[in-house]
């Protein structure tokens, strides 16, 4: 199965979180509500859900479950010198 991006996950949430905020602000903006409802339905399309409130669930319980991937998977860097990145030395 397929999983999405999880930077694209998180950048979606972000920007659907910003522009919550703003349409809060001025309900009346269609501007602004156009942009929110067009980030909304991109979250929809990208987690598989029909409502912005289970993606938005499923994006958060994803980006909780998936667990950050190193740089250099065979543990050291191009240069030769050990990797840096933490919880992946022996």
């Amino acid at each position: 199965m397929l999983l999405p991006d999880r930077h694209l996950v998180a950048d979606l949430l972000a920007r659907y979180r910003a522009w919550e905020r703003l349409v809060l602000a001025d309900p009346l903006d269609e501007t602004t509500r156009g942009r929110f409802e067009d980030v909304a339905y991109t979250l929809c399309v990208l987690m598989g859900q029909r409502t912005a409130r289970e993606a938005i669930w499923q994006a958060e319980a994803y980006l909780r479950r998936i667990r950050p991937v190193p740089l250099f998977p065979d543990r050291t860097r191009p240069d030769g010198a050990e990797s840096i990145t933490p919880g992946f030395r022996e």
